[in-house]
């Protein structure tokens, strides 16, 4: 049975020759590829508190997608006891967004975390709700469904340490490794560790890029042992930065978090960085 063709002429010399191809072959795949969904916000009515005197608070989940975190917040609506009273009011409080009745990210009104890519989420919310002008103050937990469907973006940094876990009255020795797999932005960055301050534990270096913190008023000069703070700039795709930290943990025990704030120049445009999250080191 014949196919369905189409004919091109490829020209040797001054001469045209014909020549059949499936039209498959010559089909609008060979186009460019459709450039990536922009970043957007999802939001979705998700309860009414009501209160003992009539006031009422109609609230929504929204969910920010294509970026990566992912922004949750919980706008709403107040209504007073009496009459034609209500408009906008405060909303605080905590969210969990979950897939498949497995909890994928969580955090606090507003607030954000990493974007999990997309997908169908339960998100809850234990919201607070105040408006003075209404006299609405109502504690709840409210519910939305929010379908997501712009993809994860691919990640532009990340943070490898060589051990997992520091040993309880002793020092340990951790070597971070700081990774820029983008081609976009710069090599500037902020590296961070924080362990929990009531420990005792002690973060050190040797690196002239790291301090630790300051507190309190100038000219106050108290340092928090507990925490560390590196300023990186010279991070470039297949040249990580390398920061070698000593950890004393005494009797406590501590875990070590680890965060990586970054910026992604473009032009002079406000919020173009980001916060990663490294690996947390844990005490035994």
């Amino acid at each position: 049975m014949p196919t369905r063709a189409t004919k091109l002429k490829l020209l040797i010399g001054a001469a045209a020759v014909p020549l059949t191809l499936p039209l498959a072959l010559v089909s609008p795949a060979w186009s460019s590829p459709s450039p990536p969904p922009e970043p957007s916000t999802l939001c979705a009515p998700a309860g009414i508190l009501r209160g003992a005197h009539g006031q009422r608070a109609s609230i929504s989940l929204c969910a920010g997608s294509g970026t990566p975190t992912m922004a949750v917040s919980a706008p709403a609506t107040c209504r007073g006891g009496g009459s034609g009273d209500g408009g906008a009011c405060l909303t605080s409080g905590t969210w969990t967004a979950r897939k498949d009745g497995v909890t994928a990210v969580s955090g606090r009104l507003p607030g954000s975390g990493e974007y999990p890519g997309p997908g169908t989420y339960e998100v809850t919310a234990d919201v607070h709700v105040k408006s003075a002008p209404a006299g609405v103050d109502l504690h709840g937990t409210v519910r939305a469904t929010l379908t997501l469907t712009a993809p994860k973006p691919p990640a532009t940094h990340r943070i490898e340490v060589d051990r997992s876990t520091l040993r309880r009255g002793a020092a340990t020795t951790l070597t971070y490794r700081i990774f820029r797999d983008s081609e976009q932005g710069d090599g500037s960055a902020r590296f961070g560790l924080i362990g929990e301050e009531s420990s005792g534990v002690r973060l050190s270096t040797k690196d002239a890029r790291c301090v630790n913190p300051l507190t309190g008023r100038y000219p106050a000069t108290t340092r928090n042992a507990y925490a560390l703070d590196c300023a990186v700039t010279d991070l470039q795709p297949g040249h990580p930065a390398k920061v070698v930290v000593r950890a004393s943990v005494g009797s406590a025990c501590s875990t070590v978090v680890s965060k990586l704030g970054y910026w992604m120049p473009q032009g002079q445009a406000l919020y173009t960085g980001g916060m990663l999250a490294g690996p947390t080191v844990g005490c035994a």
